[in-house]
């Protein structure tokens, strides 16, 4: 029997095994309940190349493509082998973190090819277990009434704008700030309940001051780790609750356009403080969800802030980090308007007094943006 007869014999064979065994292996995930990764689709189909699927099919039917198998051949034992074994398990023998990705926080996220536009450092994307969030820790009061003045500015003002055109709320209301944390040290400290020190003190201090640009601004403070508590959800479902929020804000308020999600990041104060002009801020970025049909809008929408943000205050926004679901949520929840922002203010180890000054930073820009378009829209009617 002629060489390329052989392998048309081993293809013929080779195909059915196939079939079954990644049959078997996928019925053995599904009833192991395996986690199974976007990522890896990407990743497989990724290795196809198409060239080397057309010459296999050519070789396997005329006998002058006939070459000594390699390892380069689509279907050779090999690689056949070790298809099977990344279908079913995510392990890329060539690549070592798959071994251990999914067990090490970060080391994932700290691979993939999604980049910061301004700077290069990565961002982590990770929520403590629903146990650990309710372990409430003390809050440090002494540095909290230093501080205080710094946040008392909405308890002044009075609200007399009817229609909301802003909605801003806090995913993870429970990310604070370790200066206001009694005994913290570590950024896994950086972790409160108590509005006072968490990024719902952000959320009061930008919806005072849209209210003294003459911008109505809805706050949800709802206290996320109580409700995903009570709902028996786990953190990594903190998504799924702020949508359900924003959808029954969406029902009852058909003016609201802007949706602001506050955040802070768990870099450390070297990454996240710049000075300008002799004074500390925290540093500001956005992240953008590659995956939802705004994605070109709200994109488009944020380049403007980012642009300002910088052109104002030099340094300030470290840029916009564009995640997908293969290192991150995706969506963002950013598929609910065009104007649809995930705002990362802040570091644990920053104060309240640089917080708060680019909180009024962002509001300034974002405030001068929001009345330009309402004056384009008048004019061109």
């Amino acid at each position: 029997m002629k060489p390329y007869r052989n392998k048309r014999l081993l293809l013929m064979t080779s195909i059915p095994m196939l079939i079954f065994f990644i049959f078997f292996i996928s019925t053995l995930i599904v009833s192991l309940n395996v986690k199974y990764e976007s990522s890896f689709i990407d990743t497989a189909l990724g290795n196809v190349e198409s060239e080397d699927l057309l010459i296999h099919f050519l070789k396997a039917e005329n006998q002058h493509f006939t070459l000594e198998e390699s390892e380069n051949d689509l279907f050779s034992i090999k690689n056949i082998a070790e298809s099977i074994l990344q279908f079913g398990t995510n392990i890329i023998l060539s690549d070592t973190t798959t071994f251990f990705g999914g067990e090490l926080p970060g080391i994932t996220t700290s691979l993939n090819k999604t980049s910061i536009t301004e700077e290069t450092e990565y961002v982590f994307e990770s929520s403590p277990p629903i146990e650990v969030l309710l372990k409430e820790r003390e809050v440090a009061t002494e540095k909290l009434k230093q501080d205080e003045n710094i946040m008392l500015v909405e308890n002044n003002l009075v609200d007399h704008i009817p229609n909301k055109t802003v909605y801003i709320y806090q995913t993870h209301s429970w990310e604070s700030f370790l200066p206001y944390i009694k005994d913290a040290s570590s950024p896994n400290h950086a972790i409160s309940n108590d509005n006072r020190v968490n990024v719902v003190a952000l959320g009061k201090r930008l919806s005072a001051n849209l209210l003294k640009e003459g911008i109505g601004a809805h706050h949800d403070q709802t206290n996320m780790t109580a409700k995903l508590h009570e709902k028996e959800w786990k953190t990594t479902m903190s998504y799924n609750l702020s949508r359900e929020i924003l959808e029954v804000n969406t029902n009852n308020n058909s003016h609201v356009e802007y949706y602001i999600d506050i955040h802070r990041d768990s870099a450390r104060r070297d990454v996240t403080t710049k000075m300008i002009n002799g004074i500390e801020y925290a540093t500001l970025y956005f992240v953008l969800g590659t995956e939802n049909i705004n994605y070109e809008q709200n994109k488009q929408f944020v380049e403007k802030l980012n642009k300002e943000l910088n052109k104002r205050y030099p340094g300030i926004s470290r840029g916009i980090y564009q995640k997908s679901k293969k290192d991150g949520n995706g969506i963002y929840n950013q598929d609910i308007s065009s104007k649809a922002i995930t705002l990362e203010i802040g570091g644990v180890d920053n104060t309240f007094e640089e917080l708060e000054r680019s909180v009024d930073a962002f509001s300034e820009i974002f405030s001068d943006l929001y009345w330009a378009g309402r004056e384009a829209i008048e004019v061109n009617g």
